[in-house]
C-alpha cells in the first residue's frame, strides 16, 4: 500500500510516498490481526532521488522500481523528494540541505517503526546524500546506492563505514563507469556487495525491472 502525502523537513514540508508491505486487513505472518496495523515489517527505509537540477524525483523510474520492490521484500520505505523539488518547500542546496532533508525524513521513520532496522538507500545524487547520512547515523544499519556517482562526490565516509553496505550499478553507466565503482568498491570495508546489470546506463533505460531485481537478490534473504 501507499500513502502518507508530507512530513514536516527542516525548510518546511517535504513531499513523501510510503510503501508498506501488503497485509490483508492487518494480518501479520503468524496469522493474527493486530487491529489493522502493519506488522512484520522487516525494516524502515528512506530512499533518496536523483539530481533535482537534472530531472531527479521521487518518481524518477528506477527510484520507483526499488522502493517497490523494498516492499515486497517486507519493509516500509519513505521516497520524498528533496528541498524544492515538486511540492517540497525551499531551494536546492547543494546537497547540505538536502542531507538534513535526509536525516528528517530517518527521524520520521525512525518514530513511527521504532523496533525495526532503520536502511539509508539512494539513487545517483540521492545515493551520495542518504548512504553519507547513513553512515554518520548510528540508528543506519545498512546502506544501498543506486548508481552511485563515487567519482563525483565524497564517498569517503560511507567507503569507510563498515555497515553493510550494497550497490547496484549499470555496467555503461555513462556518469560512473563501471571501472570507477568498482575501484571504489575495492577499497570500501567489508561487508560489501556489488551488482552489475548489464548494458545499463546511469538511469537504467529499459532496465527499471532490473534494478527491481537485483534489489530483491541482495537483500532478500538478508539478515542484519
Amino acid at each position: 500500500m501507499t500513502a502518507l502525502r508530507e512530513i514536516p523537513g527542516p525548510a518546511g514540508r517535504l513531499e513523501t510516498l510510503l510503501d508498506e508491505p501488503r497485509r490483508d486487513a492487518g494480518v501479520s505472518p503468524d496469522g493474527l490481526v493486530h487491529h489493522g496495523v502493519v506488522t512484520g515489517i522487516r525494516a524502515a527505509v528512506v530512499f533518496g532521488h536523483p539530481h533535482p537540477q537534472f530531472g531527479g524525483t521521487m518518481h524518477t523510474k528506477a527510484t520507483y522500481q526499488a522502493a517497490k520492490a523494498l516492499a515486497r521484500i517486507g519493509c516500509a520505505v519513505l521516497r520524498f523528494n528533496f528541498r524544492g523539488c515538486g511540492l517540497s518547500d525551499g531551494s536546492f542546496d547543494e546537497g547540505v540541505g538536502e542531507r538534513a532533508d535526509f536525516i528528517a525524513a530517518l527521524d520520521f521513520m525512525h518514530a513511527r517503526y521504532p523496533e525495526v532496522p532503520l536502511w539509508a538507500a539512494g539513487m545517483s545524487f540521492g545515493s551520495w546524500v542518504g548512504l553519507t547520512a547513513g553512515a554518520h547515523d548510528p540508528r543506519v544499519s545498512l546502506l544501498l546506492g543506486v548508481a552511485a556517482p563515487v567519482n563525483k562526490y565524497d564517498y569517503s565516509a560511507v567507503a569507510a563505514s563498515e555497515k553493510p553496505k550494497f550497490f547496484i550499478h549499470g555496467e555503461r553507466d555513462e556518469i560512473c563507469s563501471l571501472h570507477e565503482i568498482r575501484e571504489f568498491y575495492s577499497r570500501a570495508a567489508e561487508p560489501k556487495e556489488l551488482a552489475v546489470i548489464d548494458a545499463a546506463d546511469h538511469l537504467f533505460g529499459g532496465k527499471v525491472s532490473e534494478v527491481a531485481d537485483a534489489v530483491e537478490d541482495l537483500l532478500g534473504d538478508w539478515n542484519a
